[in-house]
Protein backbone atom coordinates (compact mmCIF):
# COMPACT_ATOMS: atom_id res chain seq x y z
CA UNK A 1 0.00 0.00 0.00
CA UNK A 2 1.83 3.34 -0.79
CA UNK A 3 1.83 5.39 2.01
CA UNK A 4 -0.35 8.77 1.89
CA UNK A 5 0.23 12.27 2.97
CA UNK A 6 -2.62 14.23 5.18
CA UNK A 7 -2.56 17.20 7.07
CA UNK A 8 -4.94 18.74 9.92
CA UNK A 9 -7.64 21.60 8.54
CA UNK A 10 -7.56 23.75 11.51
CA UNK A 11 -11.49 24.34 11.86
CA UNK A 12 -11.56 25.98 15.49
CA UNK A 13 -10.71 29.60 16.82
CA UNK A 14 -10.00 30.54 20.13
CA UNK A 15 -12.56 33.51 19.07
CA UNK A 16 -14.50 34.06 16.14
CA UNK A 17 -12.58 34.46 13.06
CA UNK A 18 -14.97 36.69 11.19
CA UNK A 19 -15.24 34.72 8.35
CA UNK A 20 -13.92 31.29 7.45
CA UNK A 21 -13.34 31.94 3.68
CA UNK A 22 -9.45 30.80 4.21
CA UNK A 23 -10.65 27.13 4.40
CA UNK A 24 -11.71 27.19 0.60
CA UNK A 25 -9.09 28.87 -0.64
CA UNK A 26 -6.77 25.97 1.79
CA UNK A 27 -8.42 23.08 0.37
CA UNK A 28 -8.12 24.14 -2.77
CA UNK A 29 -4.28 25.25 -3.09
CA UNK A 30 -3.83 21.43 -1.37
CA UNK A 31 -6.01 19.73 -4.08
CA UNK A 32 -4.04 21.38 -6.47
CA UNK A 33 -0.24 20.82 -4.86
CA UNK A 34 -1.18 17.29 -4.55
CA UNK A 35 -1.81 16.36 -0.70
CA UNK A 36 -3.76 12.99 -0.22
CA UNK A 37 -6.20 13.89 2.72
CA UNK A 38 -7.32 16.32 5.05
CA UNK A 39 -8.53 15.75 8.80
CA UNK A 40 -11.02 17.17 10.82
CA UNK A 41 -11.59 17.62 14.25
CA UNK A 42 -15.08 17.42 15.97
CA UNK A 43 -16.84 19.13 19.48
CA UNK A 44 -20.32 19.24 19.48
CA UNK A 45 -20.49 21.42 22.62
CA UNK A 46 -17.69 22.34 25.68
CA UNK A 47 -18.36 22.39 29.76
CA UNK A 48 -16.04 23.87 31.65
CA UNK A 49 -13.77 21.34 32.97
CA UNK A 50 -11.18 21.72 30.20
CA UNK A 51 -8.58 19.88 32.12
CA UNK A 52 -9.96 16.68 32.08
CA UNK A 53 -8.73 16.75 28.22
CA UNK A 54 -5.42 15.76 30.06
CA UNK A 55 -6.68 12.65 32.15
CA UNK A 56 -5.61 9.54 30.04
CA UNK A 57 -8.58 7.92 32.43
CA UNK A 58 -10.62 10.28 30.73
CA UNK A 59 -9.79 9.35 27.17
CA UNK A 60 -7.64 12.23 26.86
CA UNK A 61 -3.72 12.25 26.42
CA UNK A 62 -1.64 13.24 29.58
CA UNK A 63 -0.13 16.79 29.52
CA UNK A 64 -3.00 17.15 26.44
CA UNK A 65 -4.21 20.45 26.29
CA UNK A 66 -6.98 21.74 24.25
CA UNK A 67 -6.42 24.51 21.78
CA UNK A 68 -8.99 26.78 23.02
CA UNK A 69 -11.17 27.45 26.13
CA UNK A 70 -15.04 26.63 26.62
CA UNK A 71 -15.94 29.37 24.24
CA UNK A 72 -13.77 28.87 21.02
CA UNK A 73 -15.32 28.32 17.94
CA UNK A 74 -15.62 25.26 16.24
CA UNK A 75 -17.14 24.27 13.20
CA UNK A 76 -18.86 20.57 12.89
CA UNK A 77 -16.74 18.60 10.32
CA UNK A 78 -19.53 17.07 8.28
CA UNK A 79 -21.04 20.17 7.48
CA UNK A 80 -17.66 21.24 6.62
CA UNK A 81 -16.53 18.05 5.15
CA UNK A 82 -19.55 18.67 2.51
CA UNK A 83 -18.84 22.19 1.92
CA UNK A 84 -15.15 21.82 1.13
CA UNK A 85 -16.13 18.87 -1.33
CA UNK A 86 -17.96 20.96 -3.64
CA UNK A 87 -14.52 23.42 -4.49
CA UNK A 88 -11.85 20.65 -4.45
CA UNK A 89 -11.60 17.23 -7.40
CA UNK A 90 -9.69 14.72 -5.42
CA UNK A 91 -8.72 15.36 -1.82
CA UNK A 92 -10.10 12.90 0.55
CA UNK A 93 -11.29 14.32 3.85
CA UNK A 94 -12.04 12.43 7.14
CA UNK A 95 -12.78 13.06 10.53
CA UNK A 96 -10.44 12.97 13.05
CA UNK A 97 -11.98 12.37 15.21
CA UNK A 98 -15.69 12.55 15.00
CA UNK A 99 -17.79 11.33 18.68
CA UNK A 100 -19.91 9.56 16.33
CA UNK A 101 -22.04 8.31 19.03
CA UNK A 102 -23.73 11.91 19.24
CA UNK A 103 -25.47 11.55 16.16
CA UNK A 104 -28.42 9.54 15.84
CA UNK A 105 -27.22 6.43 14.06
CA UNK A 106 -29.37 6.80 10.88
CA UNK A 107 -28.74 10.20 10.28
CA UNK A 108 -24.95 9.96 10.40
CA UNK A 109 -25.95 7.01 7.93
CA UNK A 110 -27.45 9.46 5.99
CA UNK A 111 -25.15 12.09 6.39
CA UNK A 112 -22.31 10.15 5.68
CA UNK A 113 -23.49 8.25 2.51
CA UNK A 114 -24.62 11.86 0.75
CA UNK A 115 -21.33 13.52 1.03
CA UNK A 116 -19.25 9.92 -0.32
CA UNK A 117 -21.67 9.85 -3.13
CA UNK A 118 -21.62 13.54 -4.22
CA UNK A 119 -17.84 14.10 -3.56
CA UNK A 120 -17.81 10.49 -5.73
CA UNK A 121 -16.25 8.42 -2.45
CA UNK A 122 -13.89 10.99 -0.87
CA UNK A 123 -14.98 10.59 2.11
CA UNK A 124 -13.74 8.63 5.50
CA UNK A 125 -14.83 8.17 9.30
CA UNK A 126 -12.62 8.40 11.61
CA UNK A 127 -14.62 7.79 15.10
CA UNK A 128 -13.65 7.91 18.98
CA UNK A 129 -15.18 8.24 22.31
CA UNK A 130 -13.89 11.65 22.93
CA UNK A 131 -13.10 12.92 26.98
CA UNK A 132 -15.63 14.93 28.27
CA UNK A 133 -18.59 14.59 29.76
CA UNK A 134 -20.13 17.10 29.34
CA UNK A 135 -20.56 16.56 25.80
CA UNK A 136 -22.27 13.39 26.17
CA UNK A 137 -25.06 15.12 28.97
CA UNK A 138 -25.86 17.89 26.45
CA UNK A 139 -26.94 15.22 24.10
CA UNK A 140 -29.01 13.32 26.41
CA UNK A 141 -26.60 10.49 25.97
CA UNK A 142 -24.87 8.15 29.17
CA UNK A 143 -20.96 8.81 29.51
CA UNK A 144 -20.44 6.20 31.46
CA UNK A 145 -21.91 3.94 28.68
CA UNK A 146 -19.88 5.94 25.27
CA UNK A 147 -17.63 2.58 24.07
CA UNK A 148 -20.97 0.53 23.79
CA UNK A 149 -22.97 3.46 22.29
CA UNK A 150 -20.25 3.80 19.88
CA UNK A 151 -20.01 0.55 18.76
CA UNK A 152 -23.71 0.36 18.51
CA UNK A 153 -23.79 2.97 16.14
CA UNK A 154 -21.04 1.98 13.92
CA UNK A 155 -23.01 -1.63 13.77
CA UNK A 156 -26.12 0.77 12.55
CA UNK A 157 -24.29 2.59 10.15
CA UNK A 158 -22.86 -0.21 8.32
CA UNK A 159 -26.19 -2.41 8.33
CA UNK A 160 -27.89 0.68 6.79
CA UNK A 161 -24.72 0.91 4.05
CA UNK A 162 -24.57 -2.60 2.96
CA UNK A 163 -27.51 -3.65 3.13
CA UNK A 164 -30.67 -3.31 0.75
CA UNK A 165 -33.35 -4.33 2.84
CA UNK A 166 -32.11 -3.49 6.23
CA UNK A 167 -33.23 -5.68 9.59
CA UNK A 168 -31.91 -4.78 13.29
CA UNK A 169 -32.25 -5.34 16.70
CA UNK A 170 -30.50 -4.61 20.35
CA UNK A 171 -31.75 -3.02 23.19
CA UNK A 172 -31.47 0.11 21.86
CA UNK A 173 -32.53 0.20 18.64
CA UNK A 174 -34.69 -2.21 16.81
CA UNK A 175 -35.92 -1.83 13.27
CA UNK A 176 -37.57 -4.13 10.18
CA UNK A 177 -37.59 -3.50 6.31
CA UNK A 178 -35.50 -0.44 6.21
CA UNK A 179 -34.75 1.12 2.97
CA UNK A 180 -31.67 3.77 3.13
CA UNK A 181 -30.17 5.29 -0.32
CA UNK A 182 -28.48 6.00 -1.77
CA UNK A 183 -25.28 3.77 -1.05
CA UNK A 184 -21.97 5.33 -0.22
CA UNK A 185 -20.01 5.17 -3.45
CA UNK A 186 -17.26 3.27 -1.58
CA UNK A 187 -17.77 -0.57 -1.22
CA UNK A 188 -19.05 -1.55 2.26
CA UNK A 189 -19.19 1.61 2.71
CA UNK A 190 -17.42 4.93 3.78
CA UNK A 191 -13.95 3.67 5.33
CA UNK A 192 -14.06 3.57 9.44
CA UNK A 193 -10.95 4.49 11.23
CA UNK A 194 -11.49 3.45 14.77
CA UNK A 195 -9.34 6.17 17.57
CA UNK A 196 -7.94 4.27 20.68
CA UNK A 197 -4.97 2.86 22.54
CA UNK A 198 -4.34 -0.98 22.02
CA UNK A 199 -7.50 -2.28 24.78
CA UNK A 200 -9.55 -4.92 24.52
CA UNK A 201 -12.68 -2.78 23.47
CA UNK A 202 -11.63 -0.29 20.93
CA UNK A 203 -9.52 -3.67 19.80
CA UNK A 204 -12.65 -5.47 19.63
CA UNK A 205 -14.11 -1.99 17.72
CA UNK A 206 -11.30 -2.29 14.86
CA UNK A 207 -11.84 -5.54 14.79
CA UNK A 208 -15.42 -5.53 14.18
CA UNK A 209 -15.68 -2.12 12.04
CA UNK A 210 -12.20 -0.96 11.28
CA UNK A 211 -10.70 0.04 7.36
CA UNK A 212 -8.02 1.84 9.45
CA UNK A 213 -6.56 2.52 12.76
CA UNK A 214 -6.12 6.06 14.57
CA UNK A 215 -3.31 5.34 17.77
CA UNK A 216 -3.35 7.62 20.76
CA UNK A 217 -1.39 7.62 23.78
CA UNK A 218 1.12 5.77 24.35
CA UNK A 219 0.67 3.68 21.36
CA UNK A 220 1.13 6.62 19.57
CA UNK A 221 4.47 7.27 21.10
CA UNK A 222 6.02 3.97 19.67
CA UNK A 223 4.38 3.05 16.89
CA UNK A 224 5.98 0.11 15.90
CA UNK A 225 5.40 -1.35 19.04
CA UNK A 226 1.89 0.00 18.86
CA UNK A 227 1.20 -1.58 15.29
CA UNK A 228 2.89 -4.91 16.68
CA UNK A 229 0.22 -4.75 19.79
CA UNK A 230 -2.59 -3.62 17.79
CA UNK A 231 -1.91 -6.16 14.68
CA UNK A 232 -1.77 -9.52 17.67
CA UNK A 233 -4.79 -8.23 19.05
CA UNK A 234 -6.64 -7.67 15.70
CA UNK A 235 -5.71 -11.38 15.08
CA UNK A 236 -6.79 -12.46 18.05
CA UNK A 237 -10.38 -11.39 17.68
CA UNK A 238 -10.39 -13.36 14.26
CA UNK A 239 -9.46 -10.96 11.57
CA UNK A 240 -6.85 -10.57 10.02
CA UNK A 241 -4.75 -7.58 10.47
CA UNK A 242 -3.78 -7.13 6.51
CA UNK A 243 -4.50 -3.94 4.99
CA UNK A 244 -5.67 -2.04 8.21
CA UNK A 245 -4.36 1.26 7.80
CA UNK A 246 -2.16 3.29 10.26
CA UNK A 247 -1.90 7.19 11.27
CA UNK A 248 1.20 8.61 12.04
CA UNK A 249 1.62 12.22 13.37
CA UNK A 250 4.57 13.49 11.34
CA UNK A 251 6.07 16.49 13.31
CA UNK A 252 7.61 19.30 10.32
CA UNK A 253 11.16 20.27 11.33
CA UNK A 254 11.45 23.84 10.69
CA UNK A 255 13.89 26.88 11.06
CA UNK A 256 13.18 30.11 13.07
CA UNK A 257 12.05 32.01 9.34
CA UNK A 258 9.88 28.47 8.99
CA UNK A 259 12.40 26.81 6.50
CA UNK A 260 11.55 23.11 6.45
CA UNK A 261 14.27 20.66 7.04
CA UNK A 262 13.20 17.86 4.95
CA UNK A 263 15.53 15.46 5.83
CA UNK A 264 15.03 15.34 9.49
CA UNK A 265 11.01 15.68 9.09
CA UNK A 266 10.99 12.43 6.91
CA UNK A 267 13.92 10.53 8.65
CA UNK A 268 11.54 7.82 10.52
CA UNK A 269 9.12 7.58 7.86
CA UNK A 270 10.89 5.05 5.93
CA UNK A 271 10.82 2.80 9.13
CA UNK A 272 7.47 3.70 10.07
CA UNK A 273 6.28 2.70 6.46
CA UNK A 274 7.84 -0.60 6.63
CA UNK A 275 6.12 -1.09 9.96
CA UNK A 276 2.68 -0.58 8.61
CA UNK A 277 1.70 3.11 8.97
CA UNK A 278 0.01 4.54 5.88
CA UNK A 279 -0.86 7.69 6.51
CA UNK A 280 1.06 10.49 7.15
CA UNK A 281 -0.02 13.59 8.94
CA UNK A 282 2.41 16.16 8.32
CA UNK A 283 1.92 19.27 11.13
CA UNK A 284 2.58 21.89 8.96
CA UNK A 285 0.46 25.02 10.11
CA UNK A 286 0.27 27.48 7.48
CA UNK A 287 -1.30 31.14 8.56
CA UNK A 288 -5.37 32.03 6.89
CA UNK A 289 -3.72 34.41 4.83
CA UNK A 290 -0.66 32.89 3.37
CA UNK A 291 -0.74 33.48 -0.21
CA UNK A 292 2.37 30.39 -0.65
CA UNK A 293 0.40 27.84 0.74
CA UNK A 294 -0.02 25.99 -2.68
CA UNK A 295 3.80 26.00 -2.85
CA UNK A 296 4.72 24.92 0.22
CA UNK A 297 2.03 21.72 0.36
CA UNK A 298 3.82 20.84 -3.28
CA UNK A 299 7.09 21.06 -1.67
CA UNK A 300 6.08 19.10 1.02
CA UNK A 301 4.33 16.33 -1.08
CA UNK A 302 6.81 16.31 -3.76
CA UNK A 303 9.50 15.77 -1.08
CA UNK A 304 7.48 12.82 0.59
CA UNK A 305 6.64 11.16 -2.50
CA UNK A 306 10.54 11.12 -3.18
CA UNK A 307 11.36 9.10 0.49
CA UNK A 308 8.35 6.74 -0.06
CA UNK A 309 8.43 6.14 -3.86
Amino acid sequence: MQPKISMMLITFAAEDPGSWGHLVDRVRAADAAGLDRFALSDHVAFGENMEVYGDPKAGGIAGGRQPTGPDGHWLEPLSTIAHLTAVTTRLRFSTSILIAALRRPAVLAKTAATIDVLSNGRLDLGVGVGWQREEYEACGLDYATRGAQLDHTLEVIQTLWREPRADYSSDQLSFNAIHANPKPRQADGVPIWVSGTVNPRSMRRLARFGSGWIPWGPDAADLPAGIAKMQAAVAAEGRDPEGIEVVANLPVVADDTGVVDYAATFASTPALAEAGVTDFRAGMRLANDAPDAEARIAELVGEFRAVTA
